[in-house]
């Protein structure tokens, strides 16, 4: 082991012998290389360091490999793998900062390098600008679009909390939602700020989007991410690349109550809706219960008077629609009568017809000679006769029974008439209620149509689109500011709600 000498002058043990035949001591390669490393360690044993990284290179052992640059000058620099997850900032090309560490020397490359055992960013500005960057490249890939931005649901079954357990952002949003609209709500505890604080929301984001839309802890409606107030450090968990993409992966609609009214984090711009407090963003997840309570009974009243006015002139409309078609029972009697009548004249025609026959029967045996006249002296011509006669019977007989079965094929059945009557009957009275049904249709279309007009030319109907009536304290509509003077206690009515100011 070489005694120790001072940057300024060389160790006195090894002039004080030189070797012989030499003008100059003589060092191997490794005792020069380990006294310039105990010199160099010695003497900057712990040093603070200004630069901007210009060479950023995570390596797979976890070791980091970094430069730092100041204008020409150069300084290598690593960060062990133990030390890279503590360091507080995750270091980027371009980045300003000052590390802390010591100096070392490689001896298997001559050269020196600093040991990184603490980062911080050199300055308030650095960091707005470092910020900005990662904003605009963010942006650059369409996590920031206005069309990504979903609407919420008017009234969640649960919603999500992404919070620090203790403290009054979780109490202050617990407490509004129980005076809105009571809904369920799941807690994810985090660290807001320090180190892992970053990975542990990103990890709470999507561990909500991963779970199950139904089962014992169902998938939230909604997500809240929300902290309080403190510096642009405080809030650089929710500025990391790896929360904002989370925030723009997903698939629940998510809002954005990071610090007070005038802090802004990049969550906000990938986040569905920006609250500027927490417990704005608990009145914007939930609508007030008595609000909806009060317009569900007024919309009822109003439906059930509608449908009492709407029946009422159906039925006049139909008493009149009857009226004007007359009796239905009026239109069957002749249709009965005639029925009546072609049935008698047809029972007259069949009579008539067999006494015809049956006259002329009586009339063609009354010509023939008795067979006890004609029997002895022509018994062959009166078998031949009787032969013929029979003959000649059986084909009038085929004939007149043809003529009656013709005539009645001509003749309708009453049976006939009357399913006809019938069917006209239920056909005039399906028209007629096919006629009703459309009038009513119709009619209630009208209805139906100058009800929204009606709705769309209310005053309170472009409330939701950014507008808002302006009252004074006797409920009168102020239209204009010469009609308010200062100190005038006036009523903002918006969409949801209604909120007292003062002229000013």
């Amino acid at each position: 082991m070489l005694p120790l000498m001072s940057p300024s002058s060389p160790p006195p043990s090894l002039f004080d012998a030189p070797r012989a035949g030499a003008n100059a001591p003589e060092f191997s390669v490794s005792e020069l290389s380990g006294l310039v490393k105990k010199t160099v360690e010695e003497t900057f044993g712990l040093v603070r360091v200004r630069g901007e990284i210009s060479d950023c290179k995570l390596h797979s052992s976890g070791h980091m490999y970094l430069t730092l640059k100041e204008g020409t000058a150069v300084l290598a620099s690593v960060c062990w793998r133990g030390q890279v997850g503590r360091l507080g900032i995750k270091p980027a090309v371009g980045m300003e900062v000052v590390c802390t560490g010591r100096l070392t020397t490689f001896a298997g490359q001559s050269k020196y390098q600093l040991v990184i055992e603490g980062m911080a960013l050199a300055g308030i500005g650095a960091l707005l600008k470092m910020l900005e960057e990662r904003k605009k490249k963010l942006a650059a890939e369409g996590l920031f679009d206005a069309s990504r931005k979903r609407d919420l649901p008017y009234l969640p079954e649960a919603i999500g909390v992404v919070t620090s357990p203790t403290g009054a952002v979780i109490r202050d949003i617990l407490h509004r939602l129980a005076e809105r609209f009571p809904r369920r709500v799941l807690v994810w505890p985090v660290a807001v700020q320090g180190e892992g604080a970053a990975e542990q929301i990103t990890a709470a984001i999507r561990g909500f989007n991963a779970l199950p839309k139904t089962g014992k802890t169902p998938r939230p409606d909604v997500l809240i991410i929300a902290r309080g107030g403190g510096s642009v450090e405080d809030l650089m968990p929710f500025n990391e690349e790896n929360v904002v993409r989370a925030v723009a992966e997903s698939v629940i609609p998510v809002i954005s109550a990071v610090g007070h009214e005038t802090d802004t984090t990049l969550i906000d711009f990938a986040a569905d809706l920006r609250a500027p407090t927490p417990t704005a963003a608990a009145e914007k997840a939930v609508p007030v219960r008595e609000d909806l309570l009060a317009q569900v009974v007024d919309d009822g009243n109003r439906l059930f008077q509608a449908a009492i006015r709407l029946m009422q002139d159906r039925c006049e409309r139909l008493r009149l629609t009857g009226r004007a078609l007359g009796d239905p029972a009026r239109a069957i009697e002749p249709l009965a009568q005639r029925l009546d009548e072609k049935t008698e004249r047809l029972l007259l025609a069949w009579r008539g017809f067999f006494d015809r026959r049956r006259a002329q029967t009586a009339e063609a045996a009354g010509r023939l000679r008795h067979p006890r006249d004609v029997v002895r002296l022509a018994a062959q011509r009166l078998e031949n006769a009787d032969k013929k006669l029979t003959f000649a019977w059986r084909g009038f007989h085929d004939r007149s029974t043809a003529r009656v079965t013709e005539s009645a094929s001509r003749l309708r059945h009453p049976r006939d008439i009357l399913t006809l009557a019938t069917q006209r009957l239920a056909n005039a009275e399906q028209k007629m209620d096919f006629a009703w049904r459309e009038i009513f249709t119709r009619k209630a279309n009208q209805l139906e149509n100058k009800g929204s007009v009606l709705g769309h030319l209310s005053p309170r109907a472009v409330l939701g689109r950014g507008y808002a009536l302006v009252q004074n304290a006797k409920g009168g509509i102020i239209s204009s500011a010469s009609q308010t003077t200062s100190g005038d206690k006036l009523v903002i009515e918006f969409q949801d709600g209604k909120t007292g100011v003062v002229a000013e």
